[in-house]
């Protein structure tokens, strides 16, 4: 075992290494915030795909994904694909809102459509995501290196951050893009080896696998339901995913999308699959680590390697979302340049490392922050509608309060209506769901406002 975490070690800090020097150097702010090259061009579909593909595959998402799998067989990891979807709702509105709206940020829509109160509620909203996402792809990378409070745990955890805060402040959003293509094509490599040493390893056949899960609520569809309501608010707070939606063309954006959508559906299912063999193999733990631990020292560093490349792709993601949100979207800083870029970036690394010590749960980084932004729905479904501003905050407000009132373990157990795990946070979020698109239609209606949009002028 000893053996094992030196390899380990030395494979973190090699690739931490590696993505310092490849990662470009910014020289001016475009570069840095936009990932538009020196030569003023931007991101390809390739690179766009890979990049939106892999930030979204989180070190915590494929580690649900393996443990969704264990307690649920294969339903389990189609229930947690799901939120893949999220790519199509996101990219369709997107690319609308660009060509018939001519809004060039989600920034700049709300800011003409809902004011500022509603720019700086939203931004909250983006700040607890980056912020979730820090410590939940960290604590993944400890989990590989010792139990969850020992001291090889917090160790690599920093090693691993300071490595990867390191590469990004040297080209901010280039760096990501850049770093999030070779990680892409190292995780597809290492996913597909994983699976040939996976699947024919023991008795359980494709059919086994196939049929591993119970199409039931309790069986997995209370959480499959959940995922399918999320994914037309989810995509809009996360803006690792929205920030990429405005750095290519309309069309090269929206294909991107679309084939994000298709290739994460697929990746995540498929990782699921080394969950469902934990299930047969009545390992306990967390799914992917223990099956590592069976298949021997080249598997436990493939998937010790998996957890690196998409953990760092999700975190310096976080790193330069967070940068543009604090710089150049709300303009924190008295002048948008890559220095107060970068402070930024250092301010989120420290503030999203703290949680560690704290002992939170993986998947409630995606499911409570989840439920807190289910207003945004109609506010995205619906965004050429003539709205009162009022609209926005009472349908966004009531998801916030939704969404605490079950994190604080709040909601009442009399309102489930279906039996099995999640069942509560499914009966929260189709409560939640109701609430806010009442709010922000009967508001409207009651208040009977139209905007004068043709008067203003557009962003």
């Amino acid at each position: 075992m000893e053996s094992i975490l030196s390899y380990q070690w030395i494979l973190i800090i090699i690739t931490g290494l590696v993505f310092i020097v490849l990662a470009p150097l910014a020289k001016h702010k475009d570069q840095f915030f936009n990932a538009i090259s020196q030569k003023g061009k931007q991101a390809t579909t390739l690179m766009l795909t890979s990049s939106l593909v892999i930030s979204w595959i989180f070190a915590k998402s494929i580690t649900n994904a393996a443990n969704l799998g264990a307690s649920f067989g294969l339903v389990g990891g189609l229930a947690y694909a799901t939120y893949y979807l999220s790519f199509i709702v996101a990219g369709v509105i997107i690319y609308n809102m660009r060509v018939k709206g001519g809004f060039k940020s989600i920034h700049t829509f709300l800011q003409h459509k809902y004011g500022k109160a509603a720019v700086v509620l939203f931004s909250i909203l983006i700040a607890f995501r980056l912020f979730n996402e820090v410590w939940s792809n960290t604590m993944v990378i400890g989990s590989y290196f010792g139990e969850a409070g020992s001291q090889p745990y917090y160790l690599s955890i920093i090693v691993f951050t300071v490595l990867t805060l390191v590469y990004t402040l040297k080209g901010g959003l280039s760096s990501s893009l850049l770093t999030d293509a070779i990680q892409m094509v190292l995780f597809g490599l290492l996913l597909f080896m994983l699976l040939i040493i996976i699947l024919p390893n023991g008795e359980a056949t494709t059919v086994d696998y196939i049929t591993s899960g119970s199409w039931t609520f309790a069986g997995g569809l209370n959480l499959m339901l959940v995922a399918f309501i999320q994914i037309f608010s989810y995509p809009f707070h996360d803006s690792v995913m929205t920030d990429r939606g405005f750095i290519s063309d309309p069309k090269t954006t929206r294909k991107s999308f679309m084939l994000a959508a298709l290739i994460g559906f697929i990746c995540l299912t498929a990782f699921s699959l080394i969950g469902v063999y934990a299930k047969f193999k009545g390992v306990e733990g967390q799914a992917a680590v223990e099956v590592s631990k069976l298949l021997g020292v080249t598997a436990m560093l493939s998937m010790n390697f998996i957890m690196i490349t998409s953990a760092a792709s999700t975190l310096d993601s976080a790193f330069s979302s967070f940068s543009k949100l604090s710089v150049t979207d709300l303009q924190l800083f008295k002048k948008v340049n890559i220095t107060n870029g970068r402070i930024s970036m250092v301010i989120i690394c420290v503030l999203g490392t703290i949680p560690i010590f704290m002992g939170p749960e993986i998947l409630s980084a995606t499911t409570i922050s989840g439920t807190m932004v289910l207003g945004l729905a109609p506010v995205f479904l619906f965004w050429n509608k003539k709205v009162h501003p009022l609209a926005f905050h009472l349908s966004v407000g009531s998801g916030i309060l939704i969404g605490l009132v079950f994190a604080f373990g709040w909601y009442p157990a009399s309102w489930h209506f279906t039996d099995g795990k999640y069942a509560d946070l499914l009966s929260a979020n189709l409560f939640g769901t109701v609430v806010s698109f009442s709010l922000f239609f009967l508001t409207n209606a009651l208040l009977k406002f139209k905007t004068n949009e043709n008067e203003e002028a557009r962003p």
